[in-house]
């Protein structure tokens, strides 16, 4: 099997790192690096910095353009043909662990030495949340970047107050009156599964890789999946809210139609540019649930950056990573795109505490759970965003949400083929 030998290679290869051999490598050492594409100017930095840690060595580093919310598709279309490294976002790591998508770094770690460090200090540097969403199975598979995988309410205080961005009803109406519109993303199972949790019902992984999930009946608060989505389909019927697609938030926010935006970190410097001296953030809105207010929740993550198990110079590819989630690194990441890092020292400082991005994260954080599915959940749940971003389900038809329901979790239940 062509995994097995690269890694019997590199593996061979990580013995010597400290070698005159590798150290003075005459031929070029070529490496892929995918990342988000507003992070591309950062990473082209990074890269060169990269290479100038280590002078003797002459590298190739192609830098490609991959959201970490897309990264899992598009590396398990062809893993041997992906990138030696690169950024995704943590509820993808079991599916691409199981592809061999991802090496352990356990198994790496002498590389680390060439950046003097060790595994230990890349553990005891980052917070241990995010730590342990990077191991499966007791081994470590990628490097934290970040804990700001969460999204909250973008929002323009010249046009909405605080008053009108407490619920989705009173901030659709206050959009509406301003001629705006607030944006969401639907058709995707990691923004239209925070209805759900808010209102009490969960998803899980199993052993066999299989997920569960409880949409289709009653929560332990006591709401109904067929209520949720009655409250999601009054909301996406509003004639203010606009359903965008996954991906595109940041262009929606920049082309200056929306008052507000969920979303996340990431998009901090578009919405600050959009809003102007109006720009603000907060947690997000409460949702009609029947004839009551229900917190919105949300997914709370973290932002990994990994190494390919193919990766034909592994030890160098684990270098890479380590280096562009290193503390400086992430201090970078945190000035330049206002980033969330999962440095405890970062963390720690005055400026993160005071961002207003990373104090409506943290706001949020408490609605916030960590989303674990397996492979199978995220087409159906699109499918069901879709439906109801589309306007194709109906406020008034509990048979049909009910039959809609009762169809994503039969698929996202289905047994792995």
């Amino acid at each position: 099997m062509k995994l097995k030998k690269v890694l019997a290679s590199t593996l061979a290869a990580v013995t010597v790192l400290s070698s005159v051999a590798l150290v003075n490598a005459e031929e070029t050492i070529t490496l892929t690096l995918w990342g988000a594409e507003e992070d591309q100017t950062l990473l082209g930095e990074l890269a060169e910095e990269f290479k100038a840690a280590y002078p003797d060595v002459t590298f190739d580093i192609q830098i490609g353009v991959e959201s970490e919310s897309t990264a899992k598709d598009t590396i398990l279309t062809d893993v041997e043909a992906a990138a030696d490294v690169y950024a995704f976002a943590s509820d993808q790591i079991y599916d691409l662990v199981n592809a061999g998508a991802l090496i352990d770094l356990d198994e790496y770690a002498e590389a680390l030495t060439m950046a003097g460090k060790t595994l230990d200090d890349v553990k005891a540097a980052n917070v241990a949340g995010s730590i342990e969403a990077a191991t499966v199975n007791g081994k470590l598979y990628a490097f934290p970047r970040a804990a700001d995988n969460g999204y909250f309410l973008y929002y323009d205080s010249n046009v909405l107050s605080e008053e009108d961005v407490a619920s989705w009803d009173s901030l659709l109406a206050a959009a509406e009156a301003a001629g705006k519109k607030v944006g969401m993303t639907l058709a995707s199972g990691w923004y239209n599964a925070s209805f759900f949790y808010g209102a009490g019902f969960t998803t899980g992984l199993n052993e066999d890789g299989t997920t569960t999930i409880d949409w289709n009946g009653t929560s332990a608060d006591g709401y109904t999946g067929v209520d949720v989505v009655k409250g999601m389909l009054n909301i996406a019927s509003s004639p203010a809210f606009m359903a965008i697609a996954d991906g595109d938030i940041s262009n929606q926010i920049a082309a200056g139609g929306l008052c507000a935006a969920v979303s996340g970190t990431w998009d901090a410097i578009t919405a600050q540019e959009a809003f102007g001296d109006g720009y603000a953030a907060t947690k997000l809105p409460t949702f009609t649930v029947g004839d009551t207010q229900v917190q919105q929740g949300s997914v709370a993550g973290y932002k990994f950056v990994g190494v390919n198990g193919y990766a034909e110079n592994a030890g160098w590819a684990v270098l890479l990573a380590d280096f562009i989630t290193n503390e400086a690194s992430q201090q970078k990441f945190f000035d330049q795109r206002e980033s969330g890092p999962s440095n405890n020292n970062i963390i720690d400082s005055d400026a993160v505490k005071s961002n207003v991005a990373i104090a409506a994260l943290a706001e949020q954080a408490e609605f916030g759970k960590t989303q674990t599915v397996g492979g199978k959940y995220w087409d159906p749940a699109q499918t069901f965003g879709e439906l109801i971003a589309q306007g194709t389900l109906k406020a008034d038809d509990d048979a049909g949400i009910q039959a809609a329901l009762d169809t994503l979790v039969e698929g996202v239940t289905a047994p792995i083929e």
